[in-house]
């Protein structure tokens, strides 16, 4: 089968995890590669045995180059848009991280752009792939619990909590980032609700700053933090479904705690990435019995991301896939979240997405150039 060559933009501390997981599938081949870092330009480059006319300051001479196939984009938030941007005028499919951009009025001309000229892209959502909500998902749509009440969702990490003394880095920088937790964990637990149950129909959300001041080890002194640690918001989905959403970096304990508990007239079903391979099934056997079960995860639900990107890159996508729309509707309910917060009130899906200012285009956002590492 054929090989597709790829351009990876963002050589920073994800980076080796994404080296390894392409060439797992062994039908990617890196011909180029770009940061805004030297150093990581040279020893990713030298690791990989990129020429050096194939080694880019400037990200967007990368998405030009005729030899590149498609483009993997391994970066911080305030370049998605712009490197979508790139891809989308090029023509060349992507596979970018998630959030779709780092604020929602950047996103509404990358729509405008992609409905002009469509481009196979697929976003970063990925627990999509974490078999346990994958089988959650097939049971669900078999009736397995029969009709769905609630739901509830949370993504805890703890690497920001006060007893670790984490000092401001770029995720903690507004310009960078727009939000603190709720873009980096909040927007997997939006796009799990919407790849088991569909589309949001309102929300309700709070946010907090919990920790207001970290130690910046560029210069010793404290730096104001402008984003959250915590995120918590309720919801309606549009089949009826209510569900509950937490979130924070602040849980010691839970390294990287990403869960589902769906309630049904049937039962309950449990999965988490504690326990990719299982899920927890909980029903009435007779009037007043439950019975609990572990469920081992099929084979046929052990997917893996850049199977489903090889897929879509031979235009096959899979149903399932995380593809741009899903990255914009990801990016609208994130949207709601802030407006919620801000406004203190319960904002709707149906339609009140905030729209981009008049006259509003990505070139008043981030500028253009290359992109620093995530």
């Amino acid at each position: 089968m054929n090989k597709f060559r790829i351009g990876l933009i963002g050589l920073g501390g994800m980076v080796q995890s994404h080296i390894r997981w392409i060439a797992a599938e062994g039908r990617f081949d890196v011909v180029a590669v770009s940061d805004v870092n030297e150093s990581a330009l040279s020893a990713v480059g030298d690791q990989l045995g990129i020429p050096a006319e194939r080694r880019y300051a400037d990200f967007a001479r990368l998405i030009a180059d005729p030899d590149v196939d498609a483009i993997l984009s391994v970066t911080p938030n305030h370049v998605h848009a712009d490197i979508m941007r790139a891809c989308l005028e090029a023509g060349k499919p992507f596979l970018g991280e998630k959030p779709f951009t780092r604020v929602f009025e950047e996103a509404p001309p990358l729509l405008a752009l992609y409905e002009q000229q469509p481009v196979a892209g697929m976003i970063g959502f990925s627990y999509r792939y974490t078999p346990a909500f994958r089988y959650a998902r097939e049971l669900l749509r078999e009736g397995k619990l029969g009709a769905v009440r609630s739901f509830s969702v949370q993504y805890l990490q703890d690497w920001g909590s006060a007893s670790r003394g984490t000092p401001y880095i770029w995720r903690f920088n507004k310009d960078i980032t727009g939000t603190g937790t709720l873009g980096d964990l909040g927007s997997h637990m939006i796009d799990l609700a919407r790849f088991l149950f569909g589309e949001f129909a309102e929300l309700s959300a709070q946010l907090q700053t919990l920790i207001p001041e970290r130690p910046d080890p560029a210069t010793g002194g404290m730096v104001k933090i402008e984003v959250d640690d915590f995120v918590s918001f309720q919801a309606r989905m549009a089949g009826g479904e209510v569900g509950i959403f937490h979130s924070s970096r602040n849980a010691i304990g839970s390294g990287n705690q990403h869960e589902v508990s769906v309630y049904g007239d049937a039962g309950t079903l449990h999965a988490s990435t504690l326990n990719p391979d299982q899920l927890i099934w909980i029903r009435e056997e007779a009037p007043g019995q439950l019975a609990r079960t572990v469920l081992d995860v099929p084979a046929r639900c052990k997917v893996t991301q850049y199977g489903d990107f090889l897929a879509m890159l031979d235009g096959a996508a899979t149903d399932g896939l995380p593809d741009f729309m899903d990255g914009y509707r990801n990016q609208e309910v994130l949207d709601a979240v802030i407006r919620s917060n801000a406004e203190k009130r319960t904002v709707s899906l149906s339609g009140e997405a905030a729209e981009a200012p008049a006259g509003a285009s990505l070139d008043a956002q981030a500028p253009q150039g290359a992109a620093a590492g995530s």
